[in-house]
């Protein structure tokens, strides 16, 4: 899930009214979903204060508590988080600790376990190389789909079409993409 699209009850759980019958019923979110497994959250730095506290119970407890329209339940979230986030100013800064490049409280960041700080060295040739090599992979099974279907087939599907205008994207550039990788376990 996106952190930046996500919102409380979405990674929690919410309670709704079923259409059907005009009862209350659990709707799980994605921490319920992910129970005895791992639920990844992606721009983990977007996400809003009053969201990322609802998610503290289940980082901590490992469980969700709901009290809502006559249902009162603790629902399990035995779940480990691994949640990504990009620095404040789009470039890690080596000179500054971890807290002071990602937007994180104190009190979430004490909830995980392991941090990992990846970073992109800029080195303009070997982007090139890596850039160059994935466009190669690219362009040659495009190749071997043209060759294998029918190219009317194909561009009815838009295969073809978005395959050839995506196959020269982005040549020569090099990609400059970072995020710092952070989890917690159970």
């Amino acid at each position: 899930t996106s952190g930046k699209a996500s919102s409380a009850a979405g990674l929690t759980a919410s309670v709704v009214k079923d259409p059907e019958t005009g009862e209350y019923c659990v709707e799980a979110g994605a921490l319920m979903l992910a129970d005895n497994g791992i639920c990844c959250i992606d721009e983990f730095d977007k996400m809003d204060d009053t969201d990322q506290v609802a998610i503290h119970e289940a980082m901590e407890q490992q469980t969700i508590s709901i009290t809502k329209a006559g249902i009162q339940a603790t629902l399990n979230a035995r779940t480990s988080i691994l949640a990504a986030a990009n620095p404040i100013h789009g470039r890690y800064d080596r000179s500054k600790t971890l807290r002071a490049n990602v937007q994180l409280s104190p009190a979430i960041m004490s909830r995980f376990d392991m941090f990992f700080v990846v970073l992109d060295e800029c080195e303009e040739s070997q982007d090139r190389i890596i850039a160059e090599h994935i466009i190669r992979v690219h362009q040659r099974r495009i190749k071997l789909l043209v060759e294998e279907r029918d190219p009317e087939a194909l561009e009815e599907q838009g295969d073809l079409h978005s395959a050839h205008l995506g196959a020269g994207a982005g040549a020569g550039e090099a990609p400059n993409q970072q995020q710092n990788v952070f989890s917690t376990a159970q």
